[in-house]
């Protein structure tokens, strides 16, 4: 016997298509950040390897793909930067400032 869970529709979003309810979905399940046991794997219809992480809603299976972007948008969240936003606006989601790790203050 089929469970509800196999019904479900099953959407694939980029850090571009994120919307303030997925993230709200994925802060909430993921306080912490999510660890490699989390972490999906598969193969789209291109046969490139994809990594995401899943969060379900009533209807939907979102696989959220994972980037140092996504990262830093979940650990920085805060719901009430997205209070003048549709729940389902991508338009809301700023890419966050990328700090290059890699280049320090040496050369004072």
């Amino acid at each position: 016997m089929k469970s509800r869970k196999d019904n479900l529709k099953r959407v694939i979003v980029d850090f571009k298509k994120l919307t303030p309810e997925i993230l709200a979905l994925l802060v909430e399940k993921y306080p912490d950040g999510y660890d490699d046991d989390q972490i999906i794997s598969f193969r789209n219809s291109h046969n490139e390897i994809i990594e995401a992480v899943e969060v379900t809603t009533e209807d939907t299976k979102y696989l959220v793909k994972v980037s140092s972007k996504l990262a830093i948008t979940m650990e920085n969240y805060d719901e009430d930067d997205y209070e003048n936003f549709e729940g389902n606006d991508p338009e809301a989601i700023q890419e966050p400032d990328m700090v290059d790790e890699d280049s320090d203050d040496d050369n004072d």
